[in-house]
C-alpha cells in the first residue's frame, strides 16, 4: 500500500463511527467521565469570567455517553444543580433515562461530582465535607466524596466517586500536598467502610489527577497485599492507548481517570468490555476521555 493510502486508511479507522460493546444479559456497564466545566457564565452572578461549555461541546459529550450507553455513570466537573438537571434532561432526550441520582455539594462552588443510575440507590453515604489539617490550617477536600450503594439484580455495589485536587496551583497551599491529603482521607473512608463490611463490593472511581505510581494513588490503593487493597482495572482504548486526559498547557497525554475495585469484585469484571472510550469527537467534548467497566452480576453476589 502506498504511504498516502496507508495514511488515508488510518484516518478512516480513527474517524469511523464508534460502536458500543454489546451488553450481555445480567451485565451492567459503568462509566466515569470528567465533563470539563459543565457550566455557563450565567451560573455565577459575580460577573467573573468563566470557562464554560459550548453547545457543540455539550452535544459531543451527550453523544459520547449515548455511544457507551452506561447503566450507571459517575461524572466530575458538573456545574450547579440547575446544570445537573439540564444534563439529566438531555440524556433522557438521547434515550438514557436514569431513575436515580446523587449530587455532592462540596466546598468547591463551581465543580461537583455526581452520579446517575438506572438502578435504585438504596443507601447514601456521601461526604460533602471532608476537612484536614495542613501546615497548621484547616483545608477541605474541595469536591467531597460521593458514596452510594446501588441494588442491581439481587446484588449491591457501592460506588465511591472522587475528583482530587488538580495540578493547577490556585491556592497558597502546595497542590500535590493537598491531593495527597485528600487521598489519605479517601483511604481512611475506604478502610472504615471495609472494617464495617469486609465483603462490600466497592467501585472507587473518578479523576484522581495523578499517575498510578504517585504517592496519592498509592495511598488510595492501599498496600498491595492488604485485605482492603484496591485493584486497578487496567483500561485501554481500541488502539491500545491508556491515556485519559490531554493537558494542552503542557502538551501531555496522561492517565488520570481510574476505576478501582475491591478484590471481592474482581471476578465480576468483564475485561473484554471494559475500556477507555476512543471517539473522533472526544476533544470537542472534554479534555478527558470516559473510562468504562462492565460487571457480570452473577459473579458479584
Amino acid at each position: 500500500m502506498k504511504a498516502s493510502g496507508w495514511i488515508a486508511a488510518l484516518v478512516a479507522a480513527c474517524i469511523a463511527a464508534p460502536q458500543a460493546r454489546a451488553q450481555t444479559p445480567g451485565e451492567i456497564v459503568f462509566a466515569s467521565y470528567n465533563l470539563e466545566n459543565y457550566f455557563q457564565p450565567s451560573d455565577f452572578p459575580d460577573g467573573r469570567e468563566k470557562l464554560s461549555k459550548s453547545a457543540e461541546a455539550i452535544d459531543a459529550e451527550i453523544r459520547v455517553i449515548q455511544d457507551i450507553h452506561p447503566d450507571i455513570i459517575g461524572v466530575c466537573e458538573m456545574g450547579p444543580p440547575a446544570e445537573f438537571a439540564s444534563f439529566q434532561s438531555r440524556l433522557k432526550s438521547a434515550g438514557l433515562d436514569y431513575i436515580d441520582s446523587e449530587y455532592v455539594q462540596g466546598p468547591d462552588p463551581e465543580r461537583h461530582v455526581a452520579l446517575l443510575s438506572k438502578y435504585p440507590i438504596v443507601a447514601r453515604q456521601s461526604l460533602p465535607d471532608a476537612p484536614f489539617q495542613l501546615d497548621g490550617r484547616e483545608e477541605q477536600a474541595a469536591r467531597g466524596f460521593l458514596d452510594v450503594t446501588i441494588a442491581v439484580d439481587g446484588a449491591k455495589l457501592r460506588f465511591i466517586g472522587v475528583h482530587l485536587k488538580s495540578k493547577f496551583k490556585d491556592t497558597s497551599a502546595d497542590e500535590e500536598e493537598l491531593r495527597r491529603n485528600e487521598a489519605y482521607l479517601l483511604r481512611q473512608h475506604i478502610d472504615q467502610v471495609l472494617a464495617a463490611e469486609p465483603e462490600d463490593k466497592l467501585v472507587v472511581y473518578g479523576d484522581f489527577n495523578d499517575t498510578k505510581n504517585s504517592p496519592a494513588m498509592k495511598e488510595v490503593m492501599g498496600p498491595r497485599d492488604s485485605a482492603g487493597a484496591l485493584r486497578d482495572i487496567w483500561l485501554k482504548d481500541d488502539l491500545g492507548d491508556h491515556w485519559t486526559e490531554y493537558w494542552d498547557a503542557a502538551d501531555v497525554y496522561t492517565r488520570m481517570d481510574y476505576i478501582l475495585v475491591t478484590r471481592s469484585l474482581l471476578p465480576a469484571v468483564d475485561y473484554r468490555k471494559s475500556y477507555v472510550y476512543r471517539s473522533p469527537y472526544w476533544n470537542l467534548a472534554s479534555d478527558h476521555r470516559a473510562v468504562v467497566a462492565a460487571f457480570r452480576m452473577d459473579k458479584a453476589q
